[in-house]
């Protein structure tokens, strides 16, 4: 009897020595998930975990991994976001400030100057802030309402608005027929945001031209324009926040526009190109899936970058 004794203790002490080593090894991945967990801070979100094979616990592994990318990704988005605002908005508080310490409060003419300028630095402000805000909607998905679009009338409204920009003679060259699923006031306003940055990059007088197509299950809607076209090497970044690709900044705007039309596609799950027009010019074309899969998430921009680029530029 003692020796059955030891022996079942002697199993017993090895039945839980093997399940001890067996429960660490199991339990190693939900360590490192804890001291991952501990070590994320706002400062510093590029920790990740180590995946190994296929079980449940490496599934939970790659679902945590995947969820710190959305929030650092997030989170980039809205450093990018205030940093954006603090350089914008740096410049026209600047301005307001001086003018305002060098009036000679005795003069009626430079208070009311300076009253002017003062007016029409808070009216861009506040045109700023509304494009930052719209912009940020767009993104979060909170200004998009799909549904069944006419494209022919779609096409058919942006040439009555496109009419009345001076400068230029306004061309419908293709109109598309059939349905596409998106919401039509946010389409029709990107597509008309890239026909008024024609008009402004383009010599007073050149043509414009418009349309739709209906090709491969997608419908494109395209501008083209006969100025001084885009060089490839700008392409990738000129719908990047207040990146005007080295265009002329006296055009005004607040350097948001193409931005806000490349979150609008983005959100219809579709893309926006840029091709060279014959004869010079640029042709921008918006390809909208016909029954959008989804939006696929814009690509966060990294604020560091933004700001060296418009410091380069000034």
């Amino acid at each position: 009897m003692l020796t059955y004794a030891i022996a079942a203790l002697v199993v017993l002490a090895a039945i839980g020595g093997v399940g001890w080593l067996v429960t660490g090894r199991l339990l190693s991945p939900i360590r490192h998930l804890r001291d991952t967990a501990d070590s994320i801070t706002i400062a510093d979100l590029g920790a990740r975990i180590p995946t190994q094979g296929n079980d449940d616990i490496s599934d939970l592994t790659r679902t945590v991994n995947s969820m710190l990318d959305r929030l650092e990704g997030s989170v980039d988005v809205q450093r990018q976001l205030l940093d954006d605002v603090r350089h914008e908005l740096k410049t026209p508080i600047t301005v307001v400030r001086g003018h305002l310490e060098l009036m000679d409060a005795t003069d009626p003419a430079d208070v009311d100057n300076t009253r002017a300028l003062g007016i029409a630095e808070l009216d861009r402000m506040t045109r700023l802030v509304a494009d930052i805000d719209m912009l940020a909607s767009v993104e979060g998905g909170d200004a998009v309402t799909m549904r069944d679009i006419d494209v022919a009338a779609l096409t058919r409204r942006l040439g009555e608005l496109v009419e009345v920009i001076p400068g230029h003679t306004w061309h419908i060259e293709a109109v598309a027929e059939g349905e596409v699923r998106g919401d039509p006031d946010r389409l029709l306003q990107a597509w008309l945001q890239l026909a008024d940055n024609a008009a402004k990059y383009t010599p007073t007088g050149a043509p414009v031209e418009v349309g739709s197509s209906a090709v491969d299950g997608e419908v494109r809607l395209w501008v083209r324009d006969h100025g001084a076209g885009i060089a490839p090497a700008a392409r990738h970044r000129i719908f990047r926040r207040f990146d005007r690709g080295g265009g002329r900044r006296s055009v005004g705007g607040s350097g948001l526009g193409l931005a806000i039309v490349d979150a609008i596609v983005k959100a219809h799950g579709g893309t926006c190109d840029i091709a060279d027009t014959p004869g010079g010019g640029a042709t921008f074309v918006l390809h909208i899936p016909v029954r959008a899969s989804g939006p696929s998430l814009p690509q966060p921009v990294r604020a560091g970058d933004v700001v060296l680029q418009r410091e380069a530029a000034e």
